[in-house]
């Protein structure tokens, strides 16, 4: 269980320094995410991995919810979206993150972000509401490409999964992530409380 955690902080500290950096280029280039949108929290696509989600799953275990949430995710292995986003309006288009503070690789670097295209040269992806709200920064930022480029989608994953290439071997939808890393999570706790028990005997 010790194991899980050290590396649980491993990966916290490499989120604190993806958000600075992500949180950074985006307010730089006016492109900040809206308070309160979760266009991007609905999406059926939204993938991660064991590794990503550790933090959340010991979050939960130290919380008393691990096994009330894995049940949950059991009761409904098809839903779409993140499970642990709360809807605040009809069309889920205002809501909340639930656990802001641990969350994954992917909710850390969406909205505005570069990656490199057939021919290596960088790109732009960019959440289609900040497009529409804010259309001179983007075209803006699509111009200063070359000059100011945009932190890439792919260095901030290869910096998580380095941690652990075992758990970030497979991205998953994320409510299978989290489902994962609580098994393993709650695997791990149960096997030191038998250890501790032999070792008392």
């Amino acid at each position: 269980m010790q194991r899980l955690r050290d590396l649980s902080r491993r990966v916290e500290a490499v989120y604190g320094e993806i958000a600075d950096t992500y949180a950074r280029y985006q307010q730089q280039r006016g492109l900040t995410c809206p308070s309160g949108c979760g266009n991007c929290c609905q999406y059926p696509s939204i993938d991660a991995t064991v590794l990503d989600m550790l933090p959340l799953a010991l979050h939960l275990f130290d919380q008393g919810k691990a096994e009330s949430t894995l049940a949950q995710l059991e009761a409904d292995p098809a839903s779409s979206g993140c499970p642990m986003y709360q809807r605040l309006s009809f069309d889920g288009m205002q809501g909340q993150c639930t656990v802001y503070a641990q969350r994954p690789t992917l909710c850390r670097v969406f909205g505005v972000a570069g990656y490199r295209n057939k021919h290596g040269q960088p790109s732009l992806s960019t959440c289609k509401v900040l497009k529409q709200q804010h259309p001179v920064a983007f075209e803006q930022t699509l111009i200063a490409l070359e000059s100011d480029p945009p932190p890439m989608l792919t260095l901030a994953k290869q910096q998580v999964d380095q941690l652990d290439y075992d758990l970030s071997r497979d991205n998953l939808p994320i409510s299978q992530a989290l489902q994962k890393a609580l098994l393993k999570v709650l695997f791990q706790a149960g096997y030191s409380e038998v250890a501790t028990g032999q070792q008392i005997a």
